[in-house]
């Protein structure tokens, strides 16, 4: 659950800033990134867990609005559901503090219960928000099923080397991407860009935000638009690009296996569109709330093209 407060702008260290009320919003990396996917028109089972508090209840069942299938998301007794403290500057730019609470309990023995969504799925999307034991032992059944891999590196923070050479999509801004190269975060994106296929996936993509994306794509690296619009709250932007991707990548996983001529042309029309999912998500307040569905995405998407 996301709580969410708005402020003229965001505070430095040790300064207070008043900011207005407060809302409450369904949310959750993997919430966000499953309904993204499901309003794209993507069949969804989400794996995880809530806790057996007021806010699981809300998640739970913003989630079954969506038509997401939850047989595997579990209710953990006596605990709390993972929690996001979010504040949000009067232009989008925001600043989150995540508590995991029951996300940090999902196990093994979870996995395992639910292995046949994962081995019987087109795309297995991962973050990194439950243990990184579970996210590589998941990576594992999926690459043994030869189902693709989609890794969301998010939040930012170290993880084995072994886990990302199993995605066959990674995808980070550039925090996250900072984090797994060890530079820094203000690194120009050039530079991050031609360093990142040193992690091994095939496919990875460096999100900038208002400044769009740049994916490398057999090493070779392109610059992916994103529309013009009036942003007011950049939370979940991030989450409705991946999830939309998710959706529409089957398509190009299967043109990427097989060498196809038109590989190129669904890569790109892949992106552009999650690109368009991610610049609509901006323009309104709250994760889920502001999540697009495909028949908006499509209509912004028109006339964007790549760059060079």
């Amino acid at each position: 659950m996301d709580l969410v407060i708005r402020v003229p702008r965001l505070p430095s260290p040790g300064e207070t800033v008043s900011g207005g009320s407060y809302r409450t919003y369904p949310g959750g990396k993997g919430a966000n990134q499953a309904v993204a996917a499901a309003r794209m028109g993507a069949l969804v089972t989400f794996v995880g867990a809530v806790g057996d508090d007021p806010h699981g209840v809300k998640v739970r069942s913003a989630l079954e609005a969506e038509g997401i299938d939850l047989r595997h998301l579990l209710t953990r007794a006596q605990e709390m559901t993972g929690l996001g403290l979010i504040t949000v500057a009067d232009g989008g730019e925001n600043m989150i503090v995540v508590s995991p609470g029951a996300n940090a309990t999902v196990s093994s023995a979870d996995l395992a219960t639910a292995s046949d969504a994962v081995t019987s799925a087109h795309v297995l999307l991962l973050q990194l928000e439950i243990p990184t034991s579970v996210i590589m032992e998941a990576a594992r059944l999926a690459k043994a099923a030869g189902v693709c891999v989609m890794l969301n590196a998010a939040p930012a923070r170290s993880v084995p080397l072994e886990l990302v050479r199993m995605a066959d999509v990674l995808i980070v801004n550039r925090v996250e991407a900072a984090t797994l190269l060890g530079m820094e975060a203000t690194a120009d994106p050039g530079r991050m860009t031609l360093r990142l296929p040193e992690l091994g996936p095939p496919t990875i993509i460096l999100t900038l935000g208002s400044q769009g994306s740049i994916v490398s794509h057999r090493a070779r690296p392109r610059r992916v638009p994103t529309p013009s619009v009036v942003a007011i709250d950049a939370v979940a932007a991030g989450d409705a690009f991946v999830g939309a991707l998710a959706a529409l990548w089957p398509v190009v996983h299967e043109a990427t296996r097989v060498k196809a001529h038109d590989e190129f042309r669904h890569l790109e029309h892949a992106l552009l569109l999650a690109s368009a999912a991610g610049a609509l998500a901006a323009t309104k307040s709250g994760a889920i709330p502001s999540l697009p569905t495909r028949e908006e995405v499509e209509r912004l998407a028109v006339g964007l093209k790549f760059g060079m």
